[in-house]
């Protein structure tokens, strides 16, 4: 394998970026697997993100298996597994951070349009066959779709593996209530690898290299060359221009892709991957879901062997059958294993729409209630719990979900948690290794009441689709219908079990105890992750702190709505 380090891409306005490229070490021509990002080339995934590799390397030996790991980096492909199979993979340091210099503004159109360039400058090199194929984990995934809108010509393929698309609904403002993941995101994969560290910052095990350059600049330089992203998501509540600038043209995403989301990746990405498959034009495109963490199956030979039969396909011509392959791959979750299954489309065609009626005694019924009744909480508690009896027999939910609740409060506004639960006949909850936190419950959404407004031209019955373009406020005592977007999830809940929906005014806290989280994040992990919507200049107590009030019966009848499947 031959390397090429910090080769230069120069930018339209000056500004060159570097790359480093590997690929075999002769003088053919290859299609080309390319990665732009911040969390910079040099540095290697061992070193960077200890407990997420050690985590890894230990329970999934295939990953570590056939490769020395000399060069393996955070959600990006490693090059001893993919150059002996005929790629060049080209690893670029996005604007600001790494080996490049420039001003660091992630996700932006300045960003969208380096990584149009960075994908023309790779199709046309003496070793490029002129095909490329974006590929990558979360970052990487997620300006995919920015790209791809640029439509480059030598674009020809991408996998974007657990990659967000809508930077406010699935990332900032979840029902636009404010996240302070990406804050916190920033603080510690980002700045920490801002070019201008020089000897500050980590020295590359790769080549001994400084991970974010040998210029050395001052704090306050840093500071001045970077955007202040959390002020950024403080200053922009609602899906205003800066929010649309980061939202990818799904009516130009035509290029054929692999989308492949995480059942246990509420607060993030899994939205954005179906998101993808089911709006964007392209009609060769594929989706893939899985389970456990975040990065874990990007590299495993499960999820390596799927993306190289598409790549393959799609970049060399090769007859693999891959375009008579089912567009739906499913790992299907069971309380204790995941099992595969192939469907073609998505939502799945056989899915029974079942609503699950919540009723003021706490239960989930099929019969909506009759008498007027209310259920009051505090708005930053954690709320009312409503179950169902034991389920009679095996039941399998897959799909999006949405709640329909009729709500009043003391005060102007409220926050809505929702929590869709399974709880084992001893009442013991039944939690998934989610996308980051060990103990991730089955499904999540969440809704601010005076953002209550829907775009009706993009809502469906089970998937409210909220304008975010205007605040509502509540008038105190008046209750209000509220429209709530359930991520997509999955479980097969045995006989016996009970499914619940928690409707909450705070974060789900898994009542196991917290989890210590990744030497990468800020915070222990209790059950949402790093997913927190506990900033108090968001959310404050005397305005989100009054009692909230659920009300039923006489024509109101909150439900949950299901994707029930029937057994095949």
């Amino acid at each position: 394998m031959r390397i090429d380090w910090d080769v230069p891409i120069a930018m339209r306005d000056g500004v060159v970026l570097r790359c480093d490229i590997y690929r075999p070490d002769d003088d053919d021509a290859y299609p080309v697997l390319l990665s732009y990002g911040p969390y910079g080339k040099y540095l290697a995934f061992q070193d960077g993100y200890v407990s997420a590799w050690e985590r890894m390397a230990e329970e999934h030996p295939d990953v570590t298996a056939g490769s020395t790991n000399s060069f393996q980096s955070w959600e990006v492909a490693d090059p001893e597994k993919w150059v002996p199979e005929g790629y060049a993979l080209v690893r670029v340091d996005s604007r600001g951070c790494g080996r490049s210099p420039g001003f660091v503004e992630v996700w932006s159109p300045t960003e969208a349009d380096d990584l149009y360039e960075c994908i023309e400058w790779a199709g046309i090199q003496p070793w490029s066959s002129g095909k490329v194929g974006l590929t990558g984990i979360s970052y990487y995934a997620m300006n995919q779709w920015q790209g791809a809108g640029r439509q480059p010509l030598h674009l020809a393929a991408m996998c974007a593996w657990e990659g967000a698309a809508d930077f406010y609904r699935d990332a900032s403002h979840h029902g636009g209530i404010l996240c302070t993941f990406m804050a916190n995101w920033y603080d510690m994969q980002v700045k920490s690898v801002q070019h201008g560290l020089g000897a500050r910052g980590h020295i590359s095990s790769f080549n001994g290299g400084q991970v974010s350059g040998p210029l050395e600049l001052s704090d306050d330089e840093l500071a001045a060359n970077r955007e202040d992203l959390g002020q950024s998501v403080l200053d922009h509540p609602m899906d205003d221009a800066y929010w649309r600038a980061r939202m990818p043209d799904w009516s130009k995403v035509t290029v054929p892709f692999l989308t492949a989301a995480n059942w246990g990746g509420q607060g993030l990405h899994p939205r954005g991957n179906f998101e993808a498959f089911t709006e964007a034009a392209s009609t060769d495109k594929w989706l893939e879901v899985h389970g456990i963490e975040h990065w874990t199956e990007y590299y495993t030979d499960y999820g390596r062997q799927i993306q190289l039969a598409f790549f393959d396909h799609t970049l060399k011509g090769i007859d693999n059958s891959w375009r008579e392959r089912p567009r739906v791959q499913l790992q299907v979750r069971h309380v204790d294993k995941f099992v595969e299954r192939f469907e073609d489309a998505w939502p799945l065609p056989s899915s029974q729409w079942t609503k699950l009626h919540l009723h003021p005694d706490h239960s989930l019924r099929i019969q909506p209630p009759v008498n007027a009744a209310a259920v009051t909480y505090g708005g930053l508690s954690d709320g009312v719990t409503f179950l169902t009896e034991p389920l009679q027999r095996e039941t399998e939910i897959t799909g999006p979900l949405a709640a329909k609740l009729f709500v009043s409060s003391a005060t102007r506004d409220a926050d809505m948690f929702l929590v869709v639960r399974v709880f084992a006949p001893d009442m013991k909850e039944v939690v998934f290794m989610g996308a980051l936190d060990p103990h991730t419950p089955v499904a999540q959404g969440w809704l601010r009441a005076s953002h209550r407004k829907l775009d009706r031209g993009q809502t469906l019955a089970h998937r409210p689709y909220h304008a975010h373009d205007e605040k509502q406020p509540l008038t105190p005592g008046e209750v209000v219908e509220l429209d709530i977007e359930i991520w997509p999830t999955c479980i097969v809940v045995p006989a016996g079990y009970r499914l619940g929906l928690s409707v909450r005014g705070s974060d789900y806290v898994y009542p196991g105890g917290a989890d210590a989280g990744l030497s990468n994040m800020k915070n222990p992990f209790t059950g949402v992750g790093p997913f927190l919507h506990d900033d108090p200049r968001d959310r404050p107590t005397d305005i989100f702190g009054g009692d909230v009030t659920l009300h039923f019966g006489d024509g109101r009848e909150p439900f949950l709505l299901l994707p029930i499947i029937p057994e095949s």
